[in-house]
């Protein structure tokens, strides 16, 4: 496990503090019963913006932190506990850093400061199907003059109903399931051509699905190079997936504190039911899985922030924190009894949450299909 410098644990307890105060677990219930067809709260965002969150992984030349990837984890930890429903993963992680890993100077100067400030949403399209494949963009975009016309339609776009800028993979060459041909764009969400369609997801958050018919953008609009966007694609990919990890971390972690006390207090047949042997041996199994996951998850951001071969690492990390969330939610249904069963306790919450962010950027298996390839298997 990672030892914190002074600066990151005054972070993650900022981070604590806030989120227990200014977003709790009734927040997104608020949102979701609100009837509103937005992702997350603005105000909530423009604060996080205010606090600096947003651009903990920008340069300070881009008026960023520069404090690092796990630093953001820190944060997203926290988040995660309390299920907060924030642009933070899908803008100050994914997207800042396909613009830090593969932006041109001028690319960062139009987008990084505002995503800092928190004045900007971005996010990353690349999924076209029901399960995560990057590999599988088919997306078109064609030369056409000095730009690139762009046809296809991506879909479970994260915040893409709410994002200033789309970080779009596109194929300029080769077929699906190449890594060689893909190149990404930056595509301001306003874009002629451009049609979002809001999906509702079981989490109360939102996603999109995003058609492009006949986009026309220019040369300019290319991160990093034609035809060699998988070498910025994947690393960026590697910490979304670290990113989400750690966020799962801080919910599975929520989702067992809670669960621990509950357990702790709630008699049945004239006893606690927290002495019965087999919940005892339940709580140590799951106590040890987070323990486990702390370490994955920290081990890939801190890989991330030294420049490391990210790969093995960052699916490690969303394999486990999927098993082990799903887990955690289950076992805070289950342990609660009847309660867990209502909508009026949190244990639902948690549980839908758990689904999506399972096969939001790769199912368990997905990752741990990657790791085996990726260890010669």
């Amino acid at each position: 496990m990672a030892v914190l410098t002074e600066e990151q644990t005054m972070l993650r307890d900022a981070a604590k503090g806030w989120t227990q105060d200014s977003a709790p677990v009734g927040a997104l219930r608020k949102l979701r019963d609100g009837g509103s067809k937005q992702s997350f709260d603005p105000a909530t965002w423009s604060e996080m913006g205010a606090m600096g969150w947003a651009g903990v992984i920008v340069p300070e030349d881009f008026d960023g932190s520069a404090f690092g990837y796990l630093g953001l984890g820190l944060i997203l930890e926290e988040t995660g506990r309390n299920l907060v429903a924030s642009p933070l993963l899908s803008t100050a992680l994914v997207a800042a850093s396909a613009l830090v890993l593969g932006g041109s100077e001028a690319q960062r100067t139009e987008w990084l400061p505002k995503i800092a400030a928190g004045e900007a949403v971005a996010t990353l399209a690349v999924d076209e199907g029901a399960h995560h494949a990057p590999l599988n963009t088919a997306l078109s975009a064609k030369t056409s003059g000095a730009g690139f016309v762009l046809s296809g339609t991506k879909t479970f776009v994260l915040d893409g109903d709410a994002a200033d800028l789309l970080v779009v993979a596109a194929r300029t060459s080769g077929a699906a399931g190449d890594g060689g041909g893909i190149t990404l764009f930056l595509v301001p969400g306003d874009t002629p051509g451009v049609t979002r369609t809001h999906l509702a997801l079981i989490d109360s958050r939102g996603a999109a699905r995003i058609a492009f018919d006949g986009v026309q953008v220019g040369a300019d609009a290319v991160l990093g190079e034609v035809d060699k966007g998988w070498a910025i694609l994947e690393p960026v990919l590697d910490r979304a997936y670290a990113g989400l990890a750690a966020e799962m971390l801080g919910a599975a972690t929520a989702a067992f504190e809670i669960t621990l006390d509950y357990i702790k207090t709630r008699t049945q047949f004239g006893q606690v039911i927290g002495t019965f042997q087999a919940l005892q041996h339940r709580a140590a199994k799951l106590f040890t899985d987070l323990e486990t996951t702390r370490s994955c998850v920290e081990a890939a951001l801190e890989a991330a922030d030294a420049g490391s071969d990210t790969r093995l690492l960052a699916s490690l990390a969303k394999g486990k924190a999927s098993e082990v969330l799903h887990l955690a939610s289950n076992e805070m249904v289950q342990m609660h009894g009847g309660i867990g069963m209502t909508d009026a306790h949190d244990a639902g919450l948690y549980m839908k949450r758990a689904r999506v962010a399972e096969a939001l950027f790769g199912s368990a298996s997905f990752h741990r299909d990657r790791y085996a390839r990726l260890s010669g298997f």
